[in-house]
């Protein structure tokens, strides 16, 4: 197989980024968490939105993303990035790991001031998940819930479903 062994979709705070390091370490393959790569290049993802807007940053994104796809390991996406129609498309055939949380669990880890579009509070991220959640379900392989279960838990689950459709891993 060519492409990510998986990727990783889902609201925000739902632990893309956690979960997905866990397990490229447990499989020995890269992360790329393609918010990450764009903080790298541009400066934090608030500052973007504040001083070029939302259409700006989705354009990195999308670049940010082409990019991470094309590459092998583990990939995690931004919480926005299935809204474009192109990576919707590139999205097609990967193996992509849906994490789910509920806006219960989510609300402690959205406190930390990074996350533009939920500076509201939970009624924001709850309106922004139920407007992307059919995006999510439509594009998922499979969907895990972080809700409630360790990160550890989450990270082995996936690591178990990644090895029982027997990709290949280094």
């Amino acid at each position: 197989m060519t492409g990510p062994l998986a990727v990783f979709i889902g609201p925000m705070g739902a632990g893309k980024t956690r979960v997905g390091k866990r397990v490229a370490r447990a499989l020995g393959v890269s992360f790329t968490d393609t918010d990450k790569v764009i903080v790298a290049a541009h400066g934090p993802i608030a500052d973007i939105f504040d001083a070029h807007g939302e259409p700006h940053f989705r354009a990195l994104e999308r670049d940010a993303v082409r990019e991470a796809l094309h590459g092998s390991g583990v990939v995690s996406l931004g919480g926005g990035a299935v809204l474009d129609a192109s990576t919707q498309e590139a999205l097609g055939g990967l193996p992509v790991v849906y994490l789910h949380i509920d806006a219960d669990a989510v609300a402690s880890r959205l406190d930390d001031g990074k996350r533009p579009l939920v500076r509201g509070g939970i009624g924001d991220w709850q309106r922004i998940y139920d407007a992307r959640r059919p995006v999510y379900e439509r594009l998922a392989s499979v969907t895990f819930d972080t809700s409630r279960l360790p990160i550890d838990r989450v990270a082995a689950d996936v690591v178990t479903w990644i090895e029982s459709r027997g990709l290949e891993t280094p």
